[in-house]
């Protein structure tokens, strides 16, 4: 075990170089060219563009932990990072930080900080960690974390909502909250109905109250557009909808609003199952309106409502985010091979098409969540098992590696961490998330043992 003096004088040397070595100025938005004349579902052959390590970027390193000193993560030349929010770690409110970390978003402060919202995937009813909460039994939820993107580190955390079960994606709105996602449409002991997503703002406590009229479903991720305030949202599930609330009031989610399924355009109107469908392949969409949203037990389920009245059929949405003026989409275990699809939708012109989909698992095996960087490339949260990878895809179908997790526990463990020693490399990656600022700092977790990432480099070198 290193000495708990020695490890503190280092890491202090290190943040100084940390700091030293300044951060990457922001690059301007990669405006994404037109889509080309789209046909009904004409299958397109694009080029499959596999990088083993990234143009731009370079081959991966290990890298050592401004926090810890640990090697845990490998990345390209002049990139670093520091971890913060390991699970247990005592919160500004005295709360130990739960376990199971999942999506966020970020969200700049008016004091030029950044507040992250964290999601907690958790499951059982053995309590809830904070209050308020929606079921007291439930024991998932969010928690909040502020970064000072200037100095380099994180300054305070606080639990913000509970009583929810496995809170696993969700996405940010554009006036300040974090939409978290239940993925689960369990009874709990008491009767109480899970399947649902609750809104959190940056800067306070979340409301416990379900948002009702999005749908009980097995909730993955929400993108919103800023433009019109609609909420795009998928389903882990096979077979999953694709969907989207039409909200009464722009902003005003509580308010209710109309939920809809999308429709892949057919000559005979029938459901389309997008499953197998390759890179390049391209479809004319339309939207039908899901009858019974909030659906109850021995009830028809959303999916299949919409795909009775013609809407298209997906395996397992996971991950979704808004960027470059449209939504980008993860089908976890779609596509070819099983290994995954990124879809990219337009809204203005009602087009859909595969962005890529993996053609081996060595090339991308099981995407999950999903963010788009302020230069317009995408990451890719891997949960696979050939290694557990952070993806860079470019809007040119152009993927790499950009990061590694290579989180191992020493048998003394980590001093003042109260993680077990062990072997956590291939714990799955959630999370990321850009600093909204300039984009010079990406956060990301590893699921377990729970760990929150920060970071930096040379970003304006390639598309991330």
């Amino acid at each position: 075990m290193t000495d708990t003096a020695d490890h503190a004088d280092r890491t202090a040397l290190a943040r100084r170089g940390f700091l030293k070595g300044g951060i990457a100025t922001a690059a301007a938005l990669a405006a994404l060219g037109p889509l080309e004349a789209l046909g009904a579902r004409t299958a397109g052959a694009a080029p499959l563009h596999k990088h083993r390590s990234s143009p731009d970027y370079g081959p991966l390193r290990p890298v050592r932990d401004h926090t810890t000193g640990l090697a845990l993560l490998a990345l390209p030349r002049g990139f670093e990072y520091l971890s913060y929010g390991w699970t247990g770690d005592e919160m500004s409110d005295g709360t130990p930080t739960p376990g199971a970390h999942d999506g966020m978003a970020a969200f700049r402060r008016a004091d030029g900080k950044v507040a992250i919202v964290r999601n907690h995937e958790l499951g059982g009813y053995s309590g809830a960690f904070t209050e308020p909460a929606y079921n007291p039994a439930a024991r998932g939820g969010t928690t909040t974390l502020v970064f000072d993107p200037d100095r380099g580190e994180f300054t305070e955390s606080w639990a913000s909502l509970s009583g929810t079960i496995r809170n696993c994606a969700g996405g940010p709105t554009p006036w300040g909250t974090w939409l978290t996602c239940e993925e689960t449409t369990e009874i709990g002991p008491d009767g109480t109905r899970h399947g649902y997503v609750f809104e959190v703002p940056f800067d306070g406590k979340g409301d416990p109250n379900p948002l009702r009229a999005m749908g009980r479903f097995s909730h993955e991720a929400v993108a919103v557009d800023p433009g019109t305030g609609i909420v795009y949202l998928t389903e882990d599930a096979t077979p999953s909808g694709f969907y989207r609330f039409l909200p009464r009031e722009r902003g005003e989610l509580a308010a209710g609003g109309e939920l809809q399924m999308l429709v892949v355009e057919t000559p005979d109107g029938s459901s389309y199952r997008t499953y197998t469908d390759g890179t390049g392949v391209e479809y004319r969409t339309s939207w039908v309106t899901v009858p019974n949203p909030d659906y109850a037990p021995g009830e028809t389920r959303p999916a299949e409502q919409g795909a009775a009245l013609g809407a298209a059929v997906f395996r397992r949405l996971e991950g979704a985010w808004w960027g470059n003026h449209r939504v980008y989409i993860v089908s976890t275990s779609g596509g070819p091979k099983g290994q995954g699809q990124v879809f990219e939708y337009d809204p203005k012109r009602e087009r859909m098409r595969v962005l890529f989909a993996s053609p081996d698992a060595a090339v991308l095996n099981n995407p999950d969540n999903i963010c788009v960087s302020p230069r317009g490339g995408i990451v890719l949260c891997e949960d696979g098992s050939e290694g557990e990878y952070v993806h860079g895809l470019t809007t040119d179908g152009e993927i790499f590696p950009f990061a590694l997790n290579q989180v191992v526990i020493p048998g003394g463990g980590v001093p003042g961490k109260s993680v077990a020693p062990g072997d956590y490399s291939g714990s799955e990656w959630c999370g990321s998330t850009f600093e909204p600022k300039n984009g010079n700092w990406l956060f990301v977790n590893a699921q377990s043992p729970g760990i929150t990432f920060a970071i930096t480099g040379p970003w304006r070198r390639g598309s991330l």
